[in-house]
């Protein structure tokens, strides 16, 4: 018999059974489909060989009116400003506590790690556990806890009383100092600390009770409030002309002034000179560009004249215009505010085109500049379709797209649910404890958005798996990847993401070569649907495949790429496939001999993993037109 070109359908599909699926694709991984083929994704090196502490959720890039290039990096415990591959923290300071700190070691010296706990004394801290505090003016306690050892950042270790929390000693190079039988003094009289603002979680807390803070905090048998401090930290961040708003969720609002460069740190916007009713706290902040009015979702209400210190979720205030620290609403001003009604609670708000997108638990709604005397207008645009996270919608040029809680959507005028192929997969996957760690990020080069989400399977409480939407050839396909946070090309040449790497939380650029960072990417595979002939009337006796595959070497690099071939099979639809065959291919193979024989069977391209490493790294592979030798073996 002839050959048989294999046209196989672009787009991975997990919404109906292998068998079903002939002439299509079921499964993959670290692929995607352009222009209808199969090829492996682009790699990912570091943005800068420093890192950052905690977990990086908000990106955030803009370039000043003197040219310079700034990332906006907010992680668990602190902010960043990256410049030039250094990330400077400015994160905003909470207290400062002047000539009241004091210390004492461990009660027991056993040689162990122990011995380096100190716990501090400071009435009225406000500390949690993993804030930081720099220490200055302390002298020695007599032993190996010298002044240098005390006078440095240090990190809570556990907080163990109003007044009262621990730090692990540790010298000028991060190593652990023990202390020792002369360690007896306190550090002196003249113990000053500075405190960063309190830092959040690294997990979604999903109500108030138990758990909802770490333990130690609170008094037994009491309830617990959702607060910036026990919660998931999620920074927002947006441009006020070249400075930057900052807001960690439920926290307070802070403006880091590019004129005073990046040594200096942010600072709280209410009580900044000629701040007037400004938010003391909120969910997220916007600027509105084209009018010039700060906005803040989820703001403290006024009261009596006052901001209530406790957020809002559904109130939305906004600036005068041209003035971020006027937000009284007057009649010669344009501050005011506003209240959604559908829905328990603001997730997230997003600049589109002419509007801002505010999204609830449930609905979606657009506000839209109108001028004095009401300034803004909000329109419901959906109900049914709420976020799933803060950082779940991302824009794209031909409109928004965002996952909610059970389906993907797409915006444009109006709310359209995406047809998708792995839908189920995904969402009956999903970690919906966690699901506050959704995002969705664009990668225009390649006309994809790709959904980050936590996965039940995985079991890690993090992001773990992804899905790509092509949003010009309307394919999807699957992967697993952890990040943290993404931002767009544009200020940046490619596409920026954040991860972590044993424990090390770095900042990638992504479609930068073929590589994960520094080593191959592995565990790179798609794998079609069960082939037959007819309707599996006979058994299907495989002699060869033609395979047709295209490498690309990274400019500059000289190896011999590869690709494995695993031809499975089974019998019936519900059987286990058995591999039959592996087979390398390369440019230089002609065929592959296969000489299976069995009802139906599967064809899985993959990265061969087994290669040289230095074969295995600097290419991508694309797939063209698979051809195969079958012959009817048959009847059974």
């Amino acid at each position: 018999m002839p050959f048989t070109k294999l046209n196989f359908r672009a787009g991975i599909n997990k919404e109906e059974t292998d068998y079903s699926q002939e002439g299509g694709w079921v499964d993959g991984n670290f692929i995607r489909f352009r222009k209808g083929r199969v090829e492996k994704i682009g790699g990912w090196e570091k943005l800068s060989a420093n890192s950052v502490v905690g977990s990086a959720r908000a990106l955030h890039g803009w370039v000043a009116l003197g040219g310079e290039k700034y990332l906006g990096v907010g992680t668990t415990f602190k902010y960043f400003i990256e410049e030039a591959g250094t990330f400077n923290d400015v994160t905003p300071i909470r207290k400062t506590s002047t000539n009241s700190i004091t210390f004492a070691k461990a009660s027991s010296l056993d040689g162990s790690s122990l011995d380096a706990i100190i716990t501090v004394t400071d009435n009225s801290h406000g500390a949690v556990e993993g804030d930081f505090v720099t220490i200055s003016g302390a002298v020695s306690l007599g032993g190996n806890i010298t002044a240098s050892v005390l006078n440095q950042e240090y990190q809570v270790q556990a907080v163990t009383g109003a007044n009262t929390y621990t730090i692990q000693a540790k010298d000028t190079s991060g190593d652990i100092v023990l202390a020792n039988s002369s360690d007896t003094g306190n550090g002196g009289s003249g113990v000053d600390g500075v405190y960063l603002v309190n830092s959040g979680l690294e997990f979604f807390v999903s109500s108030t009770g138990w758990g909802a803070n770490g333990w130690g905090a609170g008094s037994w048998g009491t309830a617990a409030t959702l607060s910036a401090t026990n919660q998931l930290r999620i920074w927002t961040h947006d441009n006020y002309g070249e400075d930057l708003i900052i807001n960690p969720r439920a926290g307070g609002i802070f403006r880091w002034v590019e004129n005073d460069g990046v040594s200096t740190r942010a600072v709280n916007l209410s009580t900044t000179s000629g701040a007037n009713k400004v938010p003391t706290v909120g969910l997220q902040v916007i600027t509105s560009e084209t009018d010039r009015h700060l906005i803040v979702l989820g703001a403290d209400p006024l009261s009596s004249g006052t901001r209530t210190g406790s957020v809002d979720p559904m109130l939305i205030a906004f600036s005068d215009q041209e003035n971020p620290l006027e937000f009284e609403p007057k009649n010669t001003n344009t501050a005011g505010s506003l209240r959604l009604s559908s829905g328990s609670s603001i997730i997230g708000g997003l600049k589109s085109r002419q509007e801002i997108l505010i999204w609830t638990d449930t609905s979606l709604y657009s506000m839209n500049f109108i001028g004095p005397p009401l300034t803004f207008a909000v329109n419901l645009i959906n109900e049914g379709a709420g976020l799933i996270a803060p950082k779940a919608a991302v824009n794209a040029p031909n409109g928004v797209f965002f996952m909610s809680k059970n389906a993907f959507y797409f915006y444009n005028g109006s709310v359209q649910k995406l047809p998708c192929s792995v839908q189920d997969y995904v969402f009956s996957d999903l970690n919906i404890e966690q699901s506050f760690k959704c995002f969705a990020a664009l990668n225009e080069e390649f006309s994809e958005v790709w959904f980050f989400y936590p996965s039940v399977a995985d079991d890690t409480r993090e992001i773990s798996r992804y899905a790509i939407y092509n949003y010009e050839e309307g394919s999807w396909s699957i992967g697993s990847l952890e990040r943290h946070a993404w931002l767009e090309s544009g200020v940046f040449d490619k596409p920026l993401a954040s991860g972590d790497v044993s424990t090390n939380e770095f900042i990638f650029e992504h479609e930068r070569g073929f590589n994960d960072d520094d080593s191959a990417m592995d565990n790179v595979f798609v794998e079609s649907a069960d082939i037959d002939i007819g309707d599996g009337d006979n058994f299907v006796f495989l002699r060869k495949v033609l395979p047709d595959i295209l490498f690309v070497n990274q400019a500059g690099t000289n190896q011999d790429p590869a690709v494995n071939l695993v031809v499975k099979r089974r019998d019936f639809n519900n059987q286990t496939l058995s591999t039959d065959s592996t087979s390398q291919i390369k440019n230089s193979t002609t065929f592959s001999s296969a000489r299976t024989r069995a009802r139906q069977f599967v064809l899985r391209f993959e990265s061969d993993d087994d290669n040289t490493e230095s074969d295995r790294k600097n290419y991508k592979w694309r797939l063209g037109d698979t051809r195969v030798d079958i012959i009817p073996s048959g009847r059974k």
